[in-house]
């Protein structure tokens, strides 16, 4: 990719390279927790960030990590903030440290100037208003108070006809507490008065306790629902609540580095051979970026599913009258209803909120035949977990440039080319005349299914020698780890037998929901096609992450489903299982953890060689998802401890061994997946009728 001139190199140091910013409320507000270091400090953790992120994948591991784009202006640079409005006139950001202590935040470093005029237009109203119970009275979450303002939303646009600058404001107001509409509106015809640069106010109403600042009913005050919203090289329609990248200068750059990814230039041409570019803008928002490759020259569908964003992106395109088709709907079932009529596209643009996109749009997008995918991303492990993903289903990436987007603080965007690419052979754990043994990949069903693009089976056949495989046993589509092939049927019934003999075992490590006793084993029967059969699984906690249970599990049997089911039976399900876990707990992890499936992943399989009797141990690592979730939770240092127990999993292929030594023998490595050989089991555990009491031990007093 050809970077434009101004920002080609990269490596050149920038203008703030040495310069720290210095703010009063540095040290209890939490807005800008890397101000302290120099900016050419931050963009190295910046960097280091993305780095880290990319390095837990193996498809991604020679991938190289950019220089980060940096920013210019560095402070007065926040066209878009979200204050948190508390008692005592205080307008401003959560304390350090947790809880909801509100830091007041007169004169803050990096809000533009227009908005921190109205920022401090608000605060005197605000002071007024909880002296006298008006209109604009700040909630009291204690309820001591009778105000209902939450939180202020504030969005700086620019005019694209003069380049002035203009403020959409929005209350936040917790509606039990909300005061009539025509009350609300003397309120924002009082602030227009106050800061006449302001476009217009609306309101936003909170309901109950939901964690986030916005609800779901906005209302216009005053002012036009939408302001025309100068952004890089296009316009669009800005609205309130609407989304729009923190600094308005590197949202610029953004259009620049995508449209060169895409081979379009700064003003609309046509392309070699005259042919038009079809783009596919998923998760487009406003329109911003589908705008401006429109106006490039390209032909833009763009995917959103916030109905008044699509609603303002089609309203600007027809407005200058650029070729561009918004369509309001899921990313996945819109991808899937445009392939079914047979559309085709050149390349896509993915810019998806912090979570990523989901597993359905990956496999969706992957059935396009696309040339280029350029992939923007606020979050660089959600980036990295769908980037192998995207690798196994043929789409691998290139180039990664960061950028960025919000200075002092250590959040980075990052923008991913990816090409269109063979698909990758599995990895394989172990491998003889016989059997290959290889490390499936989450949200890959073993063998083919209709829903899903690809299949760990096809992937099989592809090496060489195993073009004739089978599958000998199974995991769950969104299960990761070691799944046993033969190379040719004659093969399946010894090793099958082999995998199910008393003396082999598939060992899982699991998350699960709470705190489970230390150590135990739950019986309880499974029903499979309307009959009952019984059904075992031992378990033992390694270790307890933001309150949750990491897990060594082990099946007695190959029920299906049968951990999730077992461990959903005795109140602890896996993390992530959106069949049988507890879905606010999921929704949490895939919100602030990035984890879009079950936390499962087949970490050894231990038999006896069929053929040569000796013992066969077949170890997979942990998969960077899962890691980053443990990271994420708790730190490295639940991680430390579990690699130090060698519980998460070799790289290396350890294939045929001895037994290993008991844990007492002082040849041990400490292993929590090694076979005891001088017990009859790994652990005692208790079983008992199906209630509480089968599974043994307190949990209470275990350390690591």
């Amino acid at each position: 990719m050809t970077l434009p001139p101004d920002f080609a190199t990269g490596d050149a140091p920038s203008a703030h390279e040495g310069e720290r910013i210095v703010c009063v409320h540095a040290e209890r507000c939490g807005g800008c927790p890397i101000i302290a270091l120099s900016y050419g400090e931050q963009l190295s953790l910046k960097r280091g960030r993305v780095v880290q992120s990319v390095s837990r994948y193996a498809p991604l591991e020679l991938l190289y990590t950019e220089p980060v784009l940096p920013a210019d202006p560095i402070v007065a640079y926040r066209t878009r903030a979200k204050l948190i409005v508390s008692t005592g006139g205080r307008i401003g950001l959560f304390e350090k440290g947790g809880g909801h202590n509100v830091i007041d935040i007169p004169d803050c470093r990096v809000l533009s100037p227009l908005l921190g005029s109205v920022a401090k237009a608000l605060r005197e109203r605000v002071i007024q208003d909880e002296a006298s119970g008006g209109t604009l009275a700040p909630f009291d979450p204690l309820g001591h108070g009778v105000g209902g303002l939450r939180a202020i939303d504030l969005r700086e646009v620019q005019d694209p006809k003069d380049g002035t600058n203009r403020a959409l404001v929005t209350f936040v107001i917790q509606r039990a507490k909300a005061p009539p509409l025509d009350i609300l509106k003397e309120a924002a015809r009082d602030l227009l008065a106050r800061v006449p640069a302001v476009a217009g106010v609306a309101v936003n109403f909170h309901q109950g306790d939901a964690p986030q600042i916005l609800g779901s009913e906005t209302t216009v005050l005053v002012g036009a629902p939408s302001v025309p919203d100068q952004l890089g090289g296009s316009t669009h329609l800005a609205t309130f609540g609407s989304f729009v990248q923190a600094h308005r200068g590197q949202a610029g750059r953004i259009h620049d580095v995508v449209a060169d990814a895409l081979g379009l230039g700064a003003a609309s041409k046509p392309r070699p051979g005259g042919r038009v570019l079809r783009v596919l803008d998923l998760y487009g928002g406003s329109g911003a970026i589908s705008l401006s490759l429109a106006a490039r020259g390209a032909s833009v569908v763009l995917v959103e599913s916030f109905a008044p964003a699509v609603a303002h992106a089609k309203s600007a395109a027809e407005s200058a009258g650029l070729a561009m088709r918004a369509v309001c709907g899921d990313v996945a079932g819109s991808l899937r209803g445009m392939q079914e009529k047979g559309e085709r596209f050149d390349a896509a643009v993915v810019n998806p909120p912090r979570r990523g996109m989901s597993a359905a749009a990956r496999d969706a997008l992957a059935r396009f035949d696309l040339s280029t995918v350029v992939y923007v991303s606020c979050d660089p492990d959600t980036l990295a977990r769908d980037l192998d993903h995207l690798s196994r289903l043929g789409y691998s990436a290139t180039q990664l440039r960061p950028l960025d987007m919000i200075p002092l603080t250590d959040e980075v965007e990052t923008i991913a080319v990816l090409r269109r690419t063979p698909i990758p052979l599995p990895r394989i754990a172990y491998e003889d005349e016989e059997i290959v043994i290889v490390d499936k990949g989450p949200h890959e069903p073993t063998t083919p299914q209709g829903e899903y693009t690809g299949s760990l089976f096809a992937r099989v056949r592809r090496i060489p020698g195993a073009e004739g495989a089978v599958p000998i046993h199974r995991i769950d589509i969104g299960t990761s780890g070691l799944v046993m092939f033969a190379r040719a049927p004659s093969f399946v019934a010894k090793w099958a037998a082999a995998l199910q003999a008393a003396s082999a075992r598939k060992i899982y490590v699991a998350a699960a929901r709470g705190v489970t006793p230390a150590k135990g084993a739950i019986t309880r029967e499974l029903r499979e096609d309307g009959k009952a059969y019984p059904a075992r699984t031992r378990y033992r906690r390694l270790a307890v992450a933001s309150g949750h249970s990491v897990l060594r599990v082990i099946p007695e049997q190959g029920r299906t489903h049968q951990i999730r089911r077992h461990l959903a039976a005795i109140g602890h399900p896996v993390i992530g299982d959106d069949r049988y876990g507890h879905a606010p707990t999921n929704r949490f992890f895939e919100e602030k953890n990035g984890l879009d499936r079950a936390f499962l992943h087949c970490v050894r399989l231990e038999m006896d060689h069929p053929r040569t009797g000796a013992k066969l141990l077949v170890e997979a690592p942990l998969p960077g998802d899962l890691r980053a979730v443990l990271e994420r939770t708790s730190g490295p240092g639940t991680l430390r401890f579990l690699d130090h127990k060698n519980a998460l999993g070799s790289n290396s292929s350890p294939g045929m061994s001895s037994v290993p030594p008991s844990p007492d023998s002082v040849d041990d490595r400490g292993s929590i997946l090694d076979v005891d050989a001088s017990r009859a089991t790994v652990h005692p555990e208790m079983t008992g009728g199906g209630d509480e009491d089968e599974f043994g031990g307190s949990g209470r007093g275990e350390g690591f």
